[in-house]
């Protein structure tokens, strides 16, 4: 384990440059084109440590809403090495959002400041993978026994999808053992479960014509301009929307409690200047925090989208969701203790930083947990101050290095022994 640490230290540069390949293979989501071109990748990274790999795919019909902007094969990678010891699942999410409009760098390039790493899924969440492969290779070349057989789980759709990969996997009994998700912080937490989201298309037909023709009496039907009192209306609806509160503990650098969300995420109509629009879509996300059911926060805003426009708006309408997460629920269990320990042997933590919380963000791990697995560790190099799902996305070398160093130590066989359940003579589990 000493040299196996030192040697991660050694090799944090090798994972800067995994990382930057990583990067290099755009996945934003929507529309997850590159998730096939991904596994070609992450196959390439695993061989060497001599995992044996698996593809699946999940059906069009389950991922494919009606007008979402999703596209390609939804290729899911399982990479398995078997020794007969328990397994334990190492999650990744591969796709990203976007990039947002203001990146001062290419976002599929990696950028190495100092200590600092820039790229699209730099934090959230392809620099956990360089971490993990850090810890595996250091654990390889130090010849570190290890107490279980990790199965790295290569995710798609976990940004607001409709039918995320890890959920396909877990309801077609793939996943064994317990399952460590990295789609988490880097600071002292104790996961307590987060909220629910859905992406709701609503899109708003009129009649295109010449723009010039505005002059003439009922000519064309502006798909935008008759659509402003239901954007108007959805802005009202917001801040009712956020006076729900929630009973999870918010994060440390909360303001105040956790409450439910309505954006505005998007909105696309016209074209051209000569013609009047005849399309116009809104996408609405909808944060829902486990005290609210997904069928009454959905219903809400068709409501009020079929009251603010009314028949004289000449206007048709349709709506579909086209992403949905389900809340997590508690996720803590028997593995938790030995996990942060690992956290705090990584990262430096005393036991007494560690703080239970929630979160607004979400998690594909709900749809899990309704299979049967209701336990999940989490880590990650989530930090406020990273830019996740923003321009200038980074990490830190430091946080890569720590992280593997915290992965390393909860695989191998002789930290904290008495703290893992899987091992007879291990104590009780209880969170410190």
């Amino acid at each position: 384990m000493v040299r196996a640490v030192a040697a991660i230290a050694r090799d944090a540069d090798s994972a800067a440059g995994e990382l930057a390949r990583l990067i290099a293979i755009d996945t934003s989501f929507p529309p997850g084109n590159g998730y096939a071109a991904f596994a070609d990748l992450a196959e390439a990274l695993t061989a060497p440590l001599g995992f044996d790999h698996r593809r699946i795919e999940v059906p069009e019909a389950l991922w494919c809403a009606p007008g979402a902007p999703a596209g390609g094969a939804r290729v899911n990678l399982l990479a398995t090495r078997r020794t007969g010891r328990p397994v334990c699942g190492l999650y990744f999410h591969v796709d990203t959002v976007p990039a947002a409009p203001g990146w001062s760098r290419d976002p599929f390039h990696l950028a190495r400041e100092g200590q600092r790493l820039y790229g699209l899924g730099a934090a959230d969440m392809k620099g956990t993978i360089a971490a993990v492969l850090l810890a595996l290779r250091a654990a390889e070349t130090c010849g570190v026994a290890l107490a279980y057989d990790p199965m790295l789980l290569f995710c798609t759709d976990e940004e607001g999808g409709l039918y995320p990969g890890v959920r396909y996997l877990a309801e077609q009994g793939l996943i064994e053992g317990h399952v460590i998700n990295f789609n988490g912080s880097a600071a002292p937490r104790i996961w307590a479960g987060c909220f629910g989201l859905f992406n709701l298309l609503i899109r708003l037909r009129g009649e295109a014509v010449h723009a010039g023709e505005g002059n003439r009496a009922g000519a064309g039907v502006n798909a935008i301009e008759q659509a402003l009192p239901l954007l108007g209306a959805l802005r009202d609806l917001k801040p009712v929307v956020a006076r729900r509160h929630s009973g999870l503990p918010p994060p440390p650098h909360a303001s105040g409690p956790l409450a439910a969300q309505l954006t505005i995420a998007s909105a696309h109509g016209g074209g051209s200047g000569g013609q009047i629009p005849a399309l116009f879509e809104i996408v609405v996300n909808r944060r829902y925090p486990p005290e609210e059911r997904f069928e009454d926060a959905l219903a809400e805003i068709e409501d009020t989208v079929r009251a603010a426009l009314p028949a004289a708006s000449g206007l048709s309408l349709e709506t579909s969701v086209i992403g949905h997460l389900i809340p997590t629920e508690d996720p803590t269990g028997p593995h938790w203790p030995r996990w942060q320990q690992a956290l705090a042997l990584g990262f430096g933590y005393a036991p007494g930083d560690f703080r239970k919380w929630g979160a607004a963000s979400c998690s594909d791990f709900g749809y899990v947990q309704r299979t049967g697995m209701r336990e999940v560790l989490l880590g990650g190099l989530a930090r406020p101050e990273r830019n996740i799902h923003g321009p200038d996305e980074h990490t830190t070398v430091d946080d890569i290095v720590a992280l593997a160093r915290s992965v390393l130590a909860y695989l191998a066989a002789d930290f904290a022994a008495d703290l893992n359940p899987d091992k007879a003579e291990s104590k009780s589990w209880r969170l410190a």
